[in-house]
């Protein structure tokens, strides 16, 4: 028999709210498959599941806050023999202020309220127009609630009402400052920056842009990101985790990128094996990544399987930035924005294309040597990017 428990979406998760089940008893289910959305401070979650089998018992009802690592199902082997029926342990039960509620004015009943089904994306946009989802009246497949089901209500609702979004983003804040606060005690940071002339690399993007229709031009940003996973391979001492007192390094380049969310808040969901994929790939992959990020539909392989995080505020004017690693990650890659600046090179003065490159990184796992090359490796890599 597998347990299947509540995942750790990210260092600042204690706990997640389980929306709906996308399976059912007797159901068979393979490593990868959607099983579950959690809701969490940073929105709701496509949960995966990662082992094969049979689902033999569901053991928390939609609705519920559950701890991480709480069980929430069973699934058991092909062909075996079906779990005894048990009681759900009272660990499992609804939380006393989920009876909350009931103390509000009386209304008509609605048949669907306690069973309703809806996408993320709906959730999402709920939240955003103060919409109560139990007064929604469904309209997709199976009674799900979709996006154009929330507007329609959100235009007969009471124009007094007001979203509950506020109180959400002050959550988020507060747990990720808990977070960061926790990196900033326990880890030992270093942080080593470079400026990196990247004239070359603006010019060659320039250039394949050209051959491209708008659609499907590449942003400068995944031209940095393809070569921050080329220069990991060089330097695998920054592409890990920190576990149990010992550093266990990864194999496979998983970015994290630093994404803020409509209305505030943060994410860093991962590019999936970064270093095997293409400049236009990469460019693709972040478009996706940021769409359904701040659509609400993220996996939950794509916040835990992040390596190693990336962020970015070039385009918020800033040039210089040193972030603070997340947990159980050993380094955190910078960028601020392309400057043109004087630049001296082989006894000339010249006009170049420059940008702040910064790196800060667990001093348990790797030592500012190591880091050094790394930068090193990345101005190098910047170089010559039609290499990438």
């Amino acid at each position: 028999m597998t347990e299947f428990r509540m995942p750790s979406l990210g260092a600042d998760m204690e706990a997640g709210t389980l929306v709906e089940w996308q399976i059912k008893p007797g159901q068979r289910v393979k490593r990868g498959d959607v099983v579950a959305v959690v809701e969490t401070q940073k929105g709701a979650v496509e949960v995966e599941i990662w082992d094969d089998g049979v689902v033999d018992q569901l053991l928390v009802e939609p609705g519920t806050k559950v701890p991480v690592g709480e069980v929430l199902a069973r699934l058991r082997a092909e062909g075996g023999a079906p779990a005894p029926a048990v009681v759900p342990a009272p660990t499992i039960a609804p939380p006393r202020e989920a009876a909350k509620p009931a103390a509000a004015p009386p209304r008509a009943p609605v048949p669907h309220a306690a069973r309703f089904k809806v996408s993320p994306v709906a959730r999402r946009r709920a939240e955003e127009l103060g919409v109560d989802l139990a007064l929604v009246t469904p309209s997709g497949p199976e009674g799900v609630i979709s996006m154009s089901d929330v507007e329609r209500a959100a235009q007969t609702k009471p124009a007094a009402a007001k979203p509950a979004a506020p109180d959400k983003l002050a959550a988020m804040r507060q747990a990720i400052a808990a977070a960061m606060a926790k990196s900033k005690r326990e880890i030992p940071h270093y942080y080593l920056g470079t400026t990196i002339d990247v004239s070359r690399a603006t010019d060659w993007l320039e250039r394949e842009n050209l051959k491209r229709s708008v659609t499907q031009r590449v942003l400068f940003a995944a031209v940095l990101l393809k070569a921050v996973a080329v220069a990991l391979k060089d330097v695998p001492e920054l592409n890990g985790f920190w576990v149990d007192g010992a550093f266990r390094p990864s194999q496979a380049v998983h970015l994290g990128v630093g994404i803020g969310l409509r209305g505030g808040g943060l994410v860093a969901p991962a590019i999936r094996n970064a270093d095997g994929k293409t400049v236009p790939e990469m460019m693709q992959a972040l478009s996706d990544l940021v769409n359904r990020a701040r659509g609400g539909a993220l996996r939950s392989s794509e916040l835990s399987d992040a390596t190693v995080t990336v962020t970015n505020l070039g385009e918020q004017g800033v040039e210089t930035v040193f972030g603070v690693i997340y947990p159980p990650q050993v380094a955190l890659v910078g960028f601020g924005k392309v400057v043109e600046r004087p630049w001296a090179e082989s006894g000339g003065l010249y006009v170049r294309r420059l940008i702040q490159a910064t790196l800060c990184a667990d001093h348990r796992a790797s030592v500012g040597h190591r880091g050094a090359l790394f930068l090193s490796a990345l101005d190098r890599l910047l170089q010559e990017p039609e290499k990438l």
